[in-house]
């Protein structure tokens, strides 16, 4: 089973600031989006009919996001996610957004979901099922800090250009 996915976007003209950028608020869209898109596509998972059926769904609980080089209307960007911590209730998520061919860093994301029962309004613990796949694919990082693993992305990266 795949461990870090990957598909392909287009930057939109709409999404765009007049510096031709992409908004900062826009990121987040296009990283939530992908997510979405992959776990369906690589883990079968869709969230919306899993929500349909079990009442359960996610929340995002946080945000932290380095915006490290433009991503340029439509320009074709390759969105990258991994499960890197899980527990009963919490998954955390590290998202990269690279050029099309994953030479440049455009941001990097952790995004901290909570497993959330919608009727009852409160967090939920996964069922063994998501334990499972979850524990399947997880690739866990040295840096529990956010700030700690950007440096080392960055470090990494340029450490490889100069090999």
């Amino acid at each position: 089973m795949e461990k870090i996915l990957k598909t392909k976007k287009k930057i939109r003209f709409q999404d765009c600031d007049p510096f031709n950028h992409l908004n900062n608020s826009k990121y987040l869209e296009y990283f939530i989006n992908a997510r979405e898109d992959q776990i369906a596509e690589y883990y079968d998972l869709d969230i919306f009919e899993y929500m349909r059926k079990t009442g359960l769904s996610w929340v995002v609980a946080s945000n932290q996001i380095s915006y490290i080089k433009p991503a340029f209307t439509m320009e074709t960007v390759v969105m990258e996610s991994q499960l890197i911590q899980f527990t009963n209730n919490l998954l955390l998520v590290e998202m990269k957004m690279w050029n099309e061919n994953e030479t440049e860093l455009k941001a990097i994301l952790w995004i901290k979901f909570i497993h959330y029962n919608i009727q009852a309004k409160k967090t939920a613990a996964y069922s063994d099922d998501l334990m499972n796949l979850f524990q399947s694919v997880v690739i866990p990082v040295e840096d529990s800090v956010f700030e700690n693993r950007f440096l080392k992305v960055i470090q990494d990266l340029k450490a490889r250009a100069n090999a």
